[in-house]
């Protein structure tokens, strides 16, 4: 403050020094009245002051901030675009709230030009979005909060509003609320994708909201929200009739009051995926099947407490259903899928997927092969009363299958398998067996029968009892084959596999014999030379008996070839040296993870590759320094290096 009354320079007040000689008189300055100096210099301080005798008093500046709600609101809701709102809305926690409250028809803008103006750019940043013209936002453990709601609500508005929007998991102190849903419904009424995961505090309020204003509502996924209850879906159901897709899962509040309302209210029903709910039983089921009978196309049941009335409502009801997946159905019998075969409404059923039901019996999977005349698709998962004679009785009936898998049913065998193949018509191009205990190598003296030439992929993975027996039958069934799967069999031999290569007309595309531990380099040497014009994968992981040999072979005969896994094989640095000599030879994947026996010597030879390759995989290869490995990454810079 001295220099306020003691200036010196050539910006001083008063040139001829100060006021007062006296300091201590420098108070008789604060009386004076009326008396104007002209600053030549800015005012550090801007704001006005009050003189008084004692002391300058700052006067309190005017603040937006002491306005109520109401008149913040009115304020806010006059904005003229939504850039302007955006912009606003970074302002505070407050302004955000306030703005993300706004509803469309509640939104006024000054004149008409400006409206205009805005209309104009949101058109045109329509332009750039993604999809159908909307906005996709996902929020995931502690970013899904309220807030961020409220700021996507108020974002996404200008840009053609938001489409889809996925919530999986929430912050438990600031998760998700009533509060964040509020916002979505009132500043994004064009929402059509809605998936709600594990929010523990979302309940039948929040999904009201949603309700009230987003009626375009197509897809809803409820997933682990146990406060949402009938009133909640009920409400989705009276407010959002174009509902197309559903999807409940564990909500143990949701019952059949809930999927009533669904199926009376939304007609355009077409896909219902319903698991884990103990509340849920015959009656939300059959309500929801019988009122979408003539649009729904997909059915998934699972863990639910429904018995054969379920069932026999899908099979009556199901005029449209192509895709049926039944999970966990404790409650369901035999007499279950053998009403819902005959209920000769299924006549449009193409995939069909059961894991896990005891019901589902050799009588019962006859039923449904007679009653689903277009079935293209079969997957048994965990059958454990299904036995050779109804899965043969089924092949019988389901001229129209094409694909097959079996997990785990155990009570199959050779016979049963081998007769599906048989007796499945020409349609059949895929079969795969999984970890089925009862296959056995059995002497079966099959009398002269035309082989199943429609057959193009097999897959046996991880039957220990599936051996050399099993794959001559193979040989003489299925000469058309493209894909060969036989993975962790242990029991297959060269024997074996040999007669399966010189029988096959087609020529091997895929092939994968991970697991097979007694195959030896003549299997590959055969292979290769019979179909190397065709194959254009090879899986030897695990074989240790390959050797070099098997690569020198490859790099000979296999130009088509794109990706190569001998992993935990008896190959060398020399087997990569031949490889890499190959001139046509135009790998695009190559796994030597577990070769111990490749050093830095195959560095060079490794370069060389790496000109077509895009992964490379050398974990595991100790002979390889971590040094090698990083040059290797410097060079082939276009190739996914996995060390």
């Amino acid at each position: 403050m001295s220099k306020v009354f003691g200036f010196a320079g050539e910006n001083d007040f008063c040139p001829g020094g100060p006021i007062y000689t006296n300091h201590k008189e420098q108070n008789h300055f604060l009386s004076i009245r009326d008396v104007y100096f002209p600053l030549r210099k800015r005012s550090r301080i801007s704001a006005p002051f009050v003189f008084t005798e004692e002391r300058f008093e700052q006067k309190k500046q005017a603040s937006i901030e002491v306005l109520p709600d109401e008149c913040l609101f009115e304020i806010l809701r006059r904005l003229p675009g939504g850039d302007e709102r955006s912009a606003c809305a970074c302002v505070s926690k407050r302004w955000l709230s306030l703005l993300s409250n706004i509803c469309k028809d509640e939104l006024c803008s000054q004149n008409e030009s400006a409206k205009t103006n805005t209309q104009v750019k949101s058109e045109v940043e329509d332009e750039g979005i993604e999809g159908d013209g909307y906005l996709s936002r996902s929020l995931e453990g502690k970013k899904a909060t309220d807030i961020r709601l409220a700021a996507i609500a108020v974002g996404t508005a200008s840009r053609g509003g938001l489409g889809k929007l996925f919530i999986r998991g929430s912050n438990s102190s600031q998760g998700v609320t009533k509060v964040g849903l509020r916002a979505i419904a009132r500043g994004c009424p064009s929402l059509k994708v809605l998936s709600l995961w594990n929010l523990l505090s979302v309940g039948d309020e929040g999904l009201s909201e949603i309700a009230n204003g987003c009626h375009k509502i197509e897809k809803l996924d409820l997933s682990h929200c146990p406060a949402i209850t009938d009133k909640g879906l009920l409400a989705i159901a009276k407010s959002c009739p174009n509902l197309t897709d559903l999807v409940i899962e564990s909500c143990t509040n949701i019952g059949n009051e809930g999927l009533q309302a669904v199926g009376q209210h939304c007609t355009h029903l077409k896909s219902i995926s319903i698991k884990n709910c103990p509340a849920i039983g015959d009656q939300g089921i059959a309500a929801l099947v019988s009122s979408a009978s003539n649009v729904l196309t997909r059915v998934k049941l699972q863990a639910l407490n429904v018995t054969d009335v379920s069932l026999a409502v899908v099979g009556h009801y199901g005029k449209e259903v192509a895709d049926l997946v039944l999970t966990s159905l404790s409650n369901v019998s035999e007499r279950g899928f053998w009403v819902m075969g005959n209920g000769q409404g299924l006549k449009k059923l193409k995939s069909m997927t059961v894991t896990s039901c005891v019901g589902l019996t050799d009588t019962g999977l006859e039923a449904v092969g007679k009653g689903c005349p277009n079935l293209k698709q079969l997957y048994l998962h965990k059958c454990p009363f299904l036995s050779d004679n109804g899965l043969v009785s089924f092949a019988k009936s389901a001229v129209s299958l094409e694909s097959l898998l079996l997990e785990e049913c155990h009570r199959i065998t050779q016979i049963g398998f081998f007769g599906s193949l048989l007796n499945c018509g020409a349609n059949l191009k895929a079969a795969s067996l999984v970890n089925c205990l009862g296959i056995k190598d059995l002497k079966l003296d099959l009398p002269e029968l035309s082989p199943c030439s429609s057959l193009r992929s097999l897959s046996i993975r991880n039957c220990p009892g599936f051996g050399d027996g099993s794959l001559a039958l193979v040989g003489k069934l299925c000469p058309q084959l493209q894909n060969v799967e036989l993975s962790g069999l242990q029991g297959v031999t060269d024997a074996g596999f040999l007669p399966v290569l010189e029988n096959c007309e087609a020529g091997l595309v895929k092939v994968n014999l991970s697991g097979c531990v007694n195959l030896s380099d003549k299997v590959v040497s055969v292979m290769t030379e019979q179909h190397g014009w065709t194959l254009e994968v090879l899986n030897l992981d695990g074989c240790r008996r390959i050797t070099d040999s098997s690569l020198v072979a490859i790099a000979e005969n296999c130009f088509l070839l794109s990706d190569l896994d001998v992993s935990k094989c008896a190959t060398t640095d020399s087997g990569i040296a031949a490889m890499a000599r190959s001139n046509q030879l135009n790998l695009q994947v190559l796994s030597v993870s577990g070769c111990s026996m490749i050093s830095d010597k195959s560095f060079p030879d490794l370069v060389k590759l790496g000109q077509t390759l895009l992964g490379l995989n050398v974990q595991h290869c100790n002979a390889i320094r971590s040094s090698t490995v990083d040059v290797l990454v410097e060079r082939l810079w276009r190739c996914d290096i996995l060390s």
